[in-house]
């Protein structure tokens, strides 16, 4: 990733922050959102149903819903509620519903009768139980397609069988399909778009046979954050990223022809100079994800670098030369994996013309709000 921090980036008076902290700059993320609304402009406005699990706050959401965007993803309940806390149309939890969070979802119904709550279904045993907590208030669901990724979903051939299975069930409103496409991440656009594209044409088919069936239209919700231009234009075709909000030195080093910006940069310290080419900074794997191969993390501001070891405090770096490094020095870090990072935080700082305002709290990092 080649990618220097600006002025936007700039804090007054870091001093005042201890370290590690998680900073973000509202003014990157609105200029993200408008990027994503710009990527998904149709003919009826836009096609954006941005998924919440990156950001996990009220203010984001907030700043979303700000810019016309009333439909959103999410993975777990408090994300759910979270967006029904700032008045969300339509929200789809992308997973399975359990008998006891088929119960918590239903609880949110309740609490915020303004916002449609949905769900996946990928086999018959989650429909039956879906369609049982539901059998007097019809769930709205999407069938979950795997279309490669091979984590979940039914397969494309069994959507038929599945389909006749669900028609038979009360409690359950089938509104479309689900289509996650992690697995397409080839570095050369060409060739994720044709890969998608091929993809899509298959859920198109899939959706005009479920269509004639069922004797009503349905939607798609499809894409992450490497491919989601791509499906943009169709009809009742909606695009879910969420990793553009804050973007991250993994995405950014490998998909940065979407031009996002990095939102989200950690900031830390050094915190000893070892010897004359090896570093220590209070940067461990409690602060940056370490979901991901090393390097965890991209640092802008140092020209040449390797990482010789983290562990939960401390990371150690091995630089050509330390004489110009002081213990005390503060750097930003880009987390290679931002989603995983800012749930590490239970706040997060955001930073307006250089100023620390006050905290963000993420809120859905919680596994439970209320419900």
């Amino acid at each position: 990733m080649k990618w220097v921090p600006d002025e936007r980036y700039k804090v007054t008076n870091p001093a005042a922050i201890d370290s590690p902290a998680l900073l973000v700059f509202p003014d990157v993320i609105a200029g993200n959102i408008d990027r994503a609304l710009t990527l998904t402009a149709t003919d009826g406005g836009h096609c954006l149903q941005p998924h919440i699990k990156t950001v996990k706050c009220r203010e984001v959401a907030d700043m979303a819903l700000g810019r016309g965007i009333t439909r959103f993803k999410c993975s777990t309940v408090s994300e759910g509620e979270l967006l029904g806390q700032a008045g969300a149309e339509r929200v789809l939890l992308s997973y399975q519903l359990s008998a006891t969070k088929a119960r918590r979802w239903r609880q949110l119904r309740r609490l915020f009768p303004a916002t449609e709550f949905a769900s996946l279904i990928d086999n018959a045993d989650s429909a039956r139980v879906a369609a049982d907590c539901f059998a007097d208030d019809l769930l709205p669901v999407y069938l979950d397609l795997n279309v490669g990724m091979d984590r979940t979903g039914v397969k494309p051939s069994d959507v038929p069988e599945l389909l006749r299975r669900m028609e038979s069930l009360t409690g359950l409103m089938i509104k479309g399909f689900h289509v996650y496409d992690g697995h397409l991440r080839d570095a050369e656009e060409g060739v994720r778009r044709r890969r998608a594209e091929a993809i899509l044409d298959e859920v198109l088919q899939l959706r005009a046979s479920a269509e004639a069936l069922l004797g009503t239209e349905l939607e798609i919700v499809v894409a992450g954050s490497p491919n989601f231009p791509f499906y943009v234009g169709r009809p009742r075709v909606w695009v879910s990223p969420g990793t553009f909000f804050l973007w991250d030195a993994g995405y950014g080093e490998v998909f940065g022809e979407w031009k996002f910006d990095p939102a989200a940069l950690v900031i830390t310290r050094v915190l000893s100079v070892v010897d004359e080419r090896t570093l220590c900074f209070d940067l461990g794997s409690k602060a940056v994800s370490p979901d991901k191969a090393q390097p965890r993390m991209y640092f802008p501001e140092i020209p040449s670098y390797e990482v010789m070891g983290q562990w939960e405090e401390h990371l150690v770096l091995r630089v050509p030369d330390t004489t110009n490094y002081t213990v005390g020095d503060p750097f930003y870090a880009v987390p290679s994996h931002v989603c995983t990072t800012v749930n590490l935080y239970e706040e997060i700082l955001p930073v307006t013309e250089g100023r620390v305002g006050e905290p963000w709290r993420v809120v859905a990092r919680d596994r439970r709000i209320s419900v």
